[in-house]
């Protein structure tokens, strides 16, 4: 299975392809950040980043893209951007027919480290260790991009729980919550009523 994952991000997107064998073993086929500066306008910040997809997803013809789920952050703009070059991403997937999955963050490092909480150094020792590479890959982004690839590969590729349709026990957490805050959202504004 070829994965391509996505670290999304408008400064830097990480970028990073892996093969992934039915045996759990991973190689690596790509990796890479591609950057924009602040001082461009929004409109092309995210044309940089539609491009370079555009190339990358042509030239490695992955089956799936792994891309980082947004989640929420004190900081607007962080997220916007975040969200914005992720919207970029997926779309440039959709256009050509390939699966979309997203991660949390907890669910990638869980996965490579074992430690939903692992630190980027950590995570970028693992995916060097994962893909036997002789240096790490740097930035910290275009590690996380190769670490959400492996994770999508050992979650739902085959002989993995999630291959039948499962969620992950992360997944499943991720999704609890999710309901919990609704509900509370939903209770606190009909009080206010």
């Amino acid at each position: 299975m070829r994965v391509f994952g996505v670290d999304p991000g408008l400064t830097r997107c990480g970028f990073g392809v892996v093969d992934v064998a039915a045996n759990r073993s991973a190689s690596l086929v790509a990796v890479g950040v591609i950057g924009s500066s602040s001082e461009l306008p929004l409109s092309q910040r995210l044309l940089v980043i539609s491009e370079s997809i555009d190339q990358w997803l042509d030239t490695h013809s992955p089956d799936v893209l792994a891309v980082e789920r947004v989640f929420s952050q004190t900081n607007l703009s962080t997220v916007m951007g975040v969200a914005q070059a992720s919207g970029i991403v997926i779309a440039a997937a959709a256009k050509r027919g390939i699966a979309v999955a997203l991660h949390t963050p907890s669910e990638v490092k869980a996965a490579v480290t074992g430690n939903g909480r692992a630190d980027k150094i950590a995570v970028t020792a693992m995916v060097t260790r994962i893909l036997k590479l002789k240096v790490a890959p740097t930035p910290a982004d275009a590690a996380d991009a190769l670490a959400l690839a492996i994770t999508h590969a050992w979650r739902s590729g085959p002989g993995s729980t999630a291959a039948a349709g499962e969620l992950t026990p992360a997944r499943k957490l991720w999704l609890e919550a999710e309901a919990k805050a609704r509900k509370n959202v939903e209770k606190s504004s009909k009080q206010r009523r």
